[in-house]
């Protein structure tokens, strides 16, 4: 059986701040996907130098995403763990309008990261369709949709598409079919911002009758 995942933890500007580099990122992702691992595997894997590594690592376990896995770790290698399944922002206000200009440098760099993970992981799955058996290539989505919304409706948009991933997480986990053979991560990409109409960053037309 799948072991029960871990809660997901809301980010404060303290902890932002102890996330927002694109390797710590990244080292996160790899061990919320792929388990458990040492600085020398991490590195292995990321293409980086265990020194770099090391540093990052301890530096995400000071801001308490990370901890050391006692019933892997040695006197020689230290194993990590991830402590939580993912992370929210409860209010993105605070920090794209935080007073302070590294919190939202932080926020700045957080986003745009996440913005080229989610850039290299649809094309890294476009680059190999074709070594992806007959199902998968017919069960996979690559669409847009513009629709005319208030915030409010764009809000409740992405609240109920949340709703429904999370739906799904549930089902799969009550019916076994995450423990089925056939079953991979599958991962979902959502985006939904205003498009600028009439060279306006708000949407709104330049000029009013």
């Amino acid at each position: 059986m799948t072991e029960p995942q871990p809660a997901v933890r809301s980010l404060d500007p303290r902890s932002l701040r102890g996330l927002a580099h694109p390797l710590r990122m990244r080292l996160l992702a790899a061990l919320r996907e792929d388990g458990p691992a040492t600085a020398t595997r991490l590195a292995a894997r990321l293409g980086e130098s265990s020194a770099s590594v090391s540093y990052h690592l301890r530096q995400l376990g000071a801001h308490g995403f990370i901890a050391e896995d006692p019933d892997r770790g040695t006197t020689r290698e230290r194993w990590w763990r991830a402590e939580h399944r993912g992370h929210r922002f409860d209010s993105l206000e605070e920090f794209l309008e935080n007073p302070d200009p590294e919190v939202r440098g932080a926020m700045g760099v957080f986003l745009n990261e996440v913005a080229a993970v989610h850039d290299r992981e649809l094309s890294g799955w476009l680059a190999t369709t074709a070594d992806w058996p007959a199902e998968w290539r017919r069960s996979w989505d690559m669409s847009d949709f513009t629709l005319r919304l208030t915030p409010e409706l764009t809000r409740e948009l992405a609240e109920r598409t949340h709703e429904l991933v999370q739906s799904f997480r549930d089902r799969a986990a009550a019916d076994g079919d995450s423990d089925s053979e056939q079953a991979v991560p599958v991962r979902i990409h959502l985006h939904a911002f205003p498009l600028p109409t009439d060279g306006r960053p708000d949407g709104r037309p330049a000029t009013r009758p």
